[in-house]
């Protein structure tokens, strides 16, 4: 009885795990010579092409059935998840692990944010004052990754040391980290769009079709995307489509599989807060993997960025 109480404890810290794995695998494939678009369209296509036969096998009269509302409502959703995926995996590019998984898990604060500006439904107190947490960690780790502050030590003590200068300097000077950082932010806020069209959809579709279509629309956009830009699938190592598979089976499939599952055992607060421990785990992996360490002050940033996350998604709940 002990154990099947267990059970949904497990399979969530098995999706959080496997998902602060995300990560990881997209910097390898970087490193392998895969450009970021090429990554994302990969992941949305090899992600489909496994979910499409258990969607038709599970689904299909409902798919068959989809309004011509809800068909585009779900291709926007695709859009919005394929702007996610290409923002947020090219920041990879440029900042570290650490910095692009914490600010691109700041998306509960933008949902409650643009909840109150479409549909008028005030934040709570937690929500607000997670708002500005949140806030202030993402400008320490931006200012932290691009030089502009430091924590130093000295004989009276700890103390912030200031380089105003480096925030001025010219783009082509200028620490690529803080493009990274912007990246992320966007990702967090286009991922943003993905869920808000997904909360109304599922309100009358099942998760199945749902995440078919809009999985299906977001490969599509990424593919020509992808061929627009002229760039190529094919030609990388062998390894880097090695990182692609398990980047599809692993992060898009299993953990949100995970996270959808546990969310009929488990409050849906615990859920969301427990997904906090994916940029947790990703900072981890990436230290022992990449040799990536913390900057004081990037740490600071990220402790209050999580605790502004984590008070936002209370927030919401509550209301």
């Amino acid at each position: 009885m002990a154990q099947h109480r267990l059970f949904p404890y497990l399979v969530l810290l098995v999706g959080v795990l496997v998902a602060a794995t995300s990560s990881i695998l997209v910097r390898l494939a970087q490193e392998g010579g895969a450009p970021s678009l090429v990554i994302a369209a990969w992941r949305l296509t090899l992600a489909v092409l496994i979910l499409t036969p258990l969607a038709w096998r599970r689904g299909s009269d409902e798919i068959r059935r989809l309004s011509r509302r809800d068909v585009w409502l779900g291709v926007i959703a695709g859009i919005f998840l394929a702007a996610h995926m290409a923002t947020w995996i090219s920041s990879l590019a440029y900042t570290s692990v650490a910095s692009s998984a914490a600010l691109v898990t700041t998306n509960p604060l933008w949902v409650a944010l643009l909840v109150f500006i479409l549909y008028r439904e005030k934040p709570t107190r937690f929500t607000l004052v997670g708002l500005v947490a949140a806030i202030g960690g993402s400008i320490l780790i931006a200012f932290s990754d691009g030089g502009v502050l430091a924590l130093t030590s000295g004989a009276s003590g700890l103390s912030f040391q200031a380089n105003w200068q480096n925030l001025l300097a010219p783009p082509d000077k200028a620490d690529t980290a803080l493009l990274g950082d912007g990246l992320a932010l966007l990702g967090a806020m286009t991922v943003t769009g993905y869920l808000l069209i997904g909360r109304n959809l599922r309100t009358h579709l099942s998760t199945t079709a749902y995440v078919w279509l809009a999985y299906t629309a977001a490969m599509v956009t990424l593919v020509l995307v992808v061929l627009v830009a002229g760039q190529s699938f094919w030609g990388y190592p062998a390894m880097v489509y090695v990182w692609l598979v398990l980047l599809a089976v692993g992060p898009q499939l299993i953990s949100h599989t995970s996270f959808n599952w546990a969310l009929a055992h488990l409050s849906t607060t615990f859920v969301a807060l427990s997904i906090l421990g994916e940029p947790v785990g990703s900072a981890i992996f990436a230290f022992f993997i990449f040799g990536e360490a913390f900057e004081p002050v990037q740490l600071i940033g990220f402790v209050l960025l999580l605790a502004g996350i984590g008070m936002g998604v209370l927030g919401e709940n509550r209301s």
